[in-house]
């Protein structure tokens, strides 16, 4: 017998769950590991509590991935960079999926954007910590380029707080504070029973929305998931559109100083509460026209041509703002209905430091060392 499907069911996925979280069609051959919640991984536990990164599964296994080539560079340098996560050890598991390389690191707590969700509802960071978290990550990022690491995916959701005491509570007062897990169990739209490599349920993301704030007060840079070392850059990278330095949007040859230009972003960001360029509908397009008017320097000769190209391509006019860096980041922090806690001679240094990362030609960038070293962050 012979069943018809209209494109709409097609279209549907076969698995569903009453939770949302990661998409359950990457549970195949070559994706991700069904876990469940109690299971022990490597005949037992650490000492210690610790995050559990699980990759998806080798199809061809070439060695080590990127994030484990810089994590191990990383963790054979003592004493252990102070603001870049540390990963505790690494192991193989074998699953129904394929094998799966695991990477455990410390345990962190909230990044930057769900800890202002949590603890500031204006949505924007007081200024003495906002310039505390940026340091903090100046002094991470100059460890990275001391290396020629580059993280590659630099932006305040892979900035997370610390968590100093978290190894003096119990299991039990450890859960509690994250809240009882939110499981939804999976199934099939057919009704038939789940493939072997599918997770019996899946559960819920949890916050730290309950965390006191004595306990935010260092950061880490995390997710080294982009990163490379100078011996294996990649060609491209994926870092979030509004933030992707322009060498990665003009195809040029990329090198750790992508990061000063994300970095340059962060900064705008931490201070007013959004970054310079739009994140809303933004095309390559759009971003590079704005990204014309916030630098100081023109687009490098060996861009131009395929820059015009962009430009008649894509059909649409970018609307002048008439405002340069320092201009828009003044509108952006006094004119919001937010009170303002930094003087205005504040901003204009924080303009200036911006600027010096905000380059199109990468050698034109302040390191992240030079920018450490400018005497506001004492101040």
């Amino acid at each position: 017998m012979s069943t018809h499907l209209n494109r709409s069911q097609m279209d549907q996925p076969l698995y569903i769950s009453t939770v949302d979280a990661e998409p359950l069609h990457r549970y195949r051959q070559g994706g991700y590991h069904p876990v469940t919640l109690g299971e022990s991984l490597k005949a037992g536990r650490e000492e210690t509590y610790v995050a559990v990164k699980i990759s998806v599964a080798e199809t061809e296994y070439d060695g080590d991935t990127r994030e484990l080539q810089t994590m191990k560079v990383l963790a054979s340098h003592h004493p252990h960079p102070k603001h870049t996560v540390h990963m505790l050890d690494d192991f193989d598991i074998k699953g129904p999926n394929g094998s799966h390389k695991c990477l455990v690191y410390e345990l962190l707590g909230p990044n930057v954007p769900d800890a202002i969700d949590a603890h500031f509802p204006d949505g924007r960071l007081p200024g003495k910590l906002a310039k505390v978290i940026a340091k903090q990550c100046l002094i991470g990022l100059d460890s990275l380029h001391q290396q020629k690491i580059g993280h590659g995916d630099l932006h305040t959701r892979n900035l997370a707080f610390s968590m100093p005491y978290i190894d003096d509570l119990t299991e039990e007062r450890f859960t509690e504070m994250l809240g009882k897990p939110e499981i939804g169990y999976v199934k099939r739209r057919d009704g038939k029973c789940l493939e072997p490599g599918m997770p019996e349920y899946i559960v819920k993301p949890t916050s730290y929305r309950t965390l006191s704030r004595n306990l935010v007060q260092t950061v880490k840079i995390i997710d080294f998931g982009e990163s490379f070392l100078r011996t294996a850059v990649p060609e491209t990278l994926h870092t979030p559109l509004s933030l992707r330095a322009p060498e990665v949007i003009f195809q040029d040859r990329i090198d750790y100083r992508v990061d000063l230009w994300s970095m340059g972003c962060m900064l705008f960001e931490l201070f007013v509460g959004q970054p310079p360029f739009d994140t809303f509908l933004i095309t390559p397009t759009i971003l590079v026209g704005q990204m014309r008017e916030t630098t100081t320097d023109d687009l490098p000769e060996r861009w131009q041509e395929k820059w015009n190209t962009m430009n008649a391509g894509d059909g649409m006019t970018t609307e002048s703002s008439g405002s340069n860096l320092q201009e828009w980041l003044e509108e952006v922090y006094f004119d919001s209905p937010l009170s303002p806690d930094l003087t205005r001679e504040d901003i204009v240094r924080l303009g200036q430091i911006v600027g010096r990362l905000l380059h199109f030609e990468p050698s034109a960038r302040a390191s992240a060392r030079q920018v450490l070293n400018d005497p506001w962050f004492n101040e």
